[in-house]
């Protein structure tokens, strides 16, 4: 996942890369690419130097093979939307989750709704330890945003999508919905390789769609500004919406389905819709560009709503509750 670019990458000081290869989600093969995670980090990660384990993930490799190398030391688990997902449809991985809940020493999740659908995934789960820290944006963002551009009057009403596309993503869904509204344009940033994917779709839609490359962060902000309305059209859940928060710290509103975690953080600073009914995104859309004085009112709601997500309030919950657990 995290392949360096060039034989020797340049890293930030204190970081270093493991030259694990073998990642993947089932059977012996995952088994044996944990062990080897494991063996990689017991030799890298001296335990005196280790206070508490942030453990990224429910899921995946790094998550058991961290706990087996530092096995005594406190555990603080931050779930995230896609731990929930793939232990949902992989029995390794919901193995994984289950034993990872049990051993933490505290679960952190960034809305409710996390909580929720991770307790129906695993009910055995000792509820005493999950706490909720809200995920959040750079502190740089909100005391800084991008300028807005100007764009002359006539222009086209520009849409962006911005963000992974697999499936539970509903890019589908959104195409299909834009297809009845003329006179406006999408722009996607998206990975090169997810966005092939949707070559059929884009075929079919007849929707006039820019592709704008897997953005860097700052360049993402700056291309927040160059639109009228970010999509969020998720089919499933999203574990807080972060490039929605981020879009709204730019001064760029955002329509979004109000699917479970993504409804917690936006609520009403942003515009709700079901991109499963073309007839509503039109509806909704006409709206929200011929209202007069609705999109800044969006805007100013938006501001508003992110600045509530500074990232320095989620540095300083989970130091303070590592300090509690250690």
């Amino acid at each position: 996942m995290l392949a360096p670019t060039s034989p020797n990458p340049s890293l930030p000081a204190g970081l270093n890369l493991l030259p694990v290869v073998g990642k993947c989600l089932e059977g012996p093969a995952f088994h044996r690419y944990v062990a080897a995670l494991q063996r990689a980090l017991t030799e890298s990660i001296p335990p005196d130097h280790t206070d508490v384990l942030h453990l990224q993930h429910l899921t995946f490799g790094g998550t058991p093979a961290l706990i087996r190398a530092l096995p005594e030391h406190p555990r603080i688990a931050l779930v995230h939307g896609t731990d929930l997902l793939f232990a949902e449809t992989h029995h390794d991985q919901h193995k994984v989750l289950t034993e990872s809940v049990r051993l933490a020493d505290a679960i952190v999740v960034p809305t409710p709704a996390m909580a929720d659908r991770l307790l129906r995934i695993a009910p055995t789960a000792d509820r005493t330890k999950i706490v909720h820290i809200p995920w959040g944006i750079p502190d740089r963002l909100l005391a800084h945003p991008p300028h807005g551009s100007t764009r002359p009057p006539g222009s086209p009403f520009r849409l962006l999508y911005a963000g992974r596309l697999t499936p539970e993503k509903g890019a589908e869904n959104m195409l299909l919905a834009l297809t009845a509204i003329p006179g406006v344009e999408l722009s996607i940033a998206a990975p090169q390789g997810q966005f092939r994917t949707l070559t059929r779709a884009v075929r079919q839609s007849g929707v006039k769609i820019r592709y704008l490359g897997w953005l860097r962060r700052p360049q993402l902000w700056r291309t927040f500004t160059e639109h009228d309305l970010l999509v969020v059209p998720s089919t499933t859940l999203e574990a807080m919406g972060l490039v929605a928060l981020e879009a709204q710290a730019c001064g760029l509103p955002v329509l979004y389905q109000p699917v479970p975690g993504l409804a917690d953080t936006l609520a009403a600073s942003g515009t709700a819709t079901d991109f499963t009914r073309p007839a509503a995104v039109a509806r909704d859309v006409d709206r929200l560009r011929t209202t007069p004085g609705l999109l800044a009112a969006l805007r100013h709601a938006g501001r508003s709503n992110a600045a509530r997500y500074p990232l320095s309030a989620t540095a300083k919950a989970l130091t303070e509750l590592g300090h509690r657990i250690s």
